[in-house]
C-alpha cells in the first residue's frame, strides 16, 4: 500500500489497498463521521468534511423531508451510511440517502444490505472539495437511480442511464414536479431566513404542487 497525497489539504489517497484493509479502516473511523472514505478497486481516498460541506448537505436533506411531507410522500432517510459491495470492490458514503419509491421495503429497518435490498432511490452528493475518485461511477455500479449533486455553485439532478452512467435531467425522479431551480431558490434563502422558516416555505410550496 502506498500513499499519494494530493494538493488539497483535506484529502489523502492510498493505492494498493485490499478489501480487508478498507473494512478495517471503516471500523477504525466508525465514530469519526466528519471523514468520507471512498474505495474503488484498490484505491482508497480519505477526505475531511468542512463545515460548509456539512451545512449544505444538511439543508438539502431538510428540503427532501419538506418536499416529502408537503406532497404526502413516504420517505426513509439513512444519512451518510456506508454502502459497499465486496464483489464489486467498491464502497462509499453518500452525504444523505433516501428510500422513497422503495420506502416500504426498508420501513422499520436499521440495517441495509445491498446484496438483497434495493439501493437508495435518491442520494445527495455535495462535491465542493472535488473527490479524486469517480464517485458517480461507484454510484452507477451500486445502481442508485438518482443523485442531487451540488458543486459549490450549481445544483444538478442526475439520472442513472442503462449503461450505469449519469445524465442531467430536468425534473427529479423521486419528486417529479421538482426542478433544480426550485430547490436552488430555497437554498438561496439561507442568508435571509432561518432553517425553520425555509423548511416551512418549502413544505407549503410542495403541498401546492399537482400530484403526478
Amino acid at each position: 500500500m502506498s500513499a499519494n497525497p494530493l494538493p488539497a489539504a483535506n484529502r489523502l489517497r492510498l493505492t494498493g489497498v485490499d478489501w480487508s484493509t478498507y473494512a478495517r479502516l471503516l471500523r477504525l473511523f466508525d465514530e469519526r463521521r466528519r471523514l468520507r472514505i471512498t474505495y474503488d478497486r484498490g484505491v482508497l481516498e480519505i477526505m475531511t468534511l468542512s463545515p460548509r460541506h456539512e451545512r449544505i448537505k444538511h439543508r438539502l436533506g431538510l428540503l427532501v423531508l419538506a418536499l416529502a411531507e408537503g406532497m404526502g410522500i413516504a420517505v426513509a432517510g439513512f444519512g451518510s451510511m456506508t454502502f459497499r459491495r465486496r464483489g464489486r470492490r467498491r464502497g462509499l458514503e453518500p452525504d444523505e440517502c433516501f428510500w422513497i419509491q422503495h420506502e416500504v421495503q426498508v420501513r422499520g429497518r436499521d440495517q441495509i444490505d445491498l446484496r438483497r435490498d434495493p439501493p437508495p432511490d435518491l442520494v445527495i452528493e455535495v462535491d465542493i472539495a472535488r473527490s479524486s475518485l469517480n464517485r458517480l461511477d461507484i454510484y452507477g455500479v451500486l445502481r442508485v437511480p438518482e443523485i442531487w449533486r451540488f458543486d459549490g455553485k450549481n445544483l444538478a439532478f442526475l439520472a442513472r442511464q442503462a449503461d450505469g452512467s449519469y445524465a442531467t435531467c430536468s425534473h427529479s425522479l423521486a419528486f417529479p414536479r421538482v426542478t433544480p431551480a426550485d430547490l436552488a431558490g430555497f437554498l438561496a434563502l439561507r442568508g435571509q431566513l432561518d432553517e425553520t422558516a425555509i423548511v416551512k416555505q418549502a413544505r407549503a410550496w410542495a403541498a401546492q404542487q399537482p400530484t403526478p
